[in-house]
């Protein structure tokens, strides 16, 4: 695997920033990332865990605990158990600035939340860069082979659960996981929400991989009202657990539909949620040509400059596009996500690319060859199709 990229990336933002936030879900790598950009930092930075009560402790005076380390980078890790910081960082910075401090002075790291977003922004506007932070991609896997993809697929971007000795282990440590965050994180968040209610939202999202989702039915299976749906699934994708696409809005005198798509963000967790323990398992269950597709959207937007805003396409005549990506009404990319090896369009994208204008149009698919499909569409291996994306400008 290679990280070399985030890292080089976070490390230039300290470069240019008083603090940076990396934000992600928690056993998504976002501690060893800190731990190796400390490893090249000079003086050596403070690491305090915020879970820790020692650490914890340290920060009972948490301007004069800062001022006795000016000059070394402070690392604040799980900053959203103790949200009252973003305030005391704000005071702290502004008066470095003035003595010739500007950049590089905490790297806040964050099971992302609304809240902690809020926090930061009202306190730290203009004083933080943000970098969300995934699970492995495709790009980072040292082999790029089918057989490496499918297992990335499987198992999903989380670290230990990819690396695991065996796909057996691999569920296990994805369904402890699970456990983990419905019965010690989640609740953190706000309101109790019963464990079992929000594991059957997250299950039915599993069955339902990317679909535009019927609130009124979700809300009477769980027995909860729309309101309270609606709420729950926005703390997933608070957490970077789902992730919510939005329908392409241009104005192009069309019939577009209006509800959001809603993925589970990692592959491996939408598995374990259905019990699919090989990729035997899975390719022979329904969910899984809407898992590649939610597998494949997910290491494309990790590819994304600023800037650029990703949706989906629909109209009610029947055109239909898996993937657009937006930069400035200018460039418009149609992708189609297939889990066959030959790959065929419908008619609906084509009627979809026409009416957006789409400058580029291609099928992301499983293989490892790229080639005309059609004409002006390109059939393209997943990986090159993120380096394609990189390039967006």
């Amino acid at each position: 695997m290679i990280l070399r990229d985030t890292q080089l990336e976070i490390a230039q933002l300290l470069d240019e920033f008083p603090a940076v936030a990396v934000l992600g879900p928690r056993q998504v790598g976002k501690t060893t990332l800190a731990q190796d950009i400390a490893a090249s930092v000079s003086p050596d930075p403070i690491y305090l865990d915020l879970e820790s009560p020692s650490n914890l402790a340290k920060l009972q005076e948490p301007e004069a605990y800062f001022d006795l380390h000016q000059g070394q980078l402070i690392i604040l890790d799980e900053i959203q158990r103790v949200p009252e910081l973003f305030a005391v960082l704000r005071g702290v910075i502004d008066r470095r600035r003035r003595q010739g401090f500007k950049t590089g002075q905490f790297l806040i790291l964050g099971s992302a939340s609304l809240d902690l977003l809020k926090q930061a922004s009202e306190s730290l506007a203009g004083r933080i860069a943000y970098k969300e932070l995934p699970g492995l991609t495709a790009a980072e896997i040292i082999a790029q082979t089918t057989s490496d993809q499918s297992r990335l697929w499987l198992r999903g971007g989380f670290p230990d659960s990819f690396l695991a000795k065996t796909d057996i282990a691999s569920l296990r440590w994805r369904l402890n996981f699970i456990s983990t965050y419905l019965e010690r994180d989640v609740p953190q968040f706000g309101p109790r929400i019963p464990a079992t209610t929000l594991r059957s939202l997250w299950t039915m999202l599993a069955h339902n991989q990317g679909t535009q989702l019927n609130m009124a039915q979700v809300g009477a299976a769980l027995g909860v009202s729309i309101p309270t749906t609606k709420r729950y699934i926005d703390l997933l994708d608070d957490l970077l657990l789902t992730r919510t696409l939005r329908p392409w809005s241009g104005n192009i005198g069309k019939r577009l539909v209006k509800v959001p798509k809603v993925y589970i963000r990692d592959s491996g967790i939408t598995h374990a949620l259905l019990n699919l323990t090989t990729l035997d398992d899975l390719l022979g269950h329904p969910v899984a040509g809407a898992s590649w597709e939610g597998f494949v959207i997910e290491n494309l937007l990790t590819c994304l400059p600023s800037g650029v805003t990703p949706w989906f396409y629909r109209t009610s005549a029947g055109a239909e596009i898996d993937l657009v990506i937006e930069r400035n009404r200018q460039q418009l990319y149609a992708i189609e996500i297939k889990r066959s090896f030959t790959p065929s369009i419908s008619k609906g994208f084509y009627s979809g690319c026409d009416d957006i204008g789409a400058t580029g149009r291609f099928v992301v698919y499983p293989g490892s060859e790229r080639y005309p499909i059609a004409k002006d569409v390109t059939a393209i291996p997943l990986v090159e199709m993120m380096q394609e994306l990189r390039a967006v400008r």
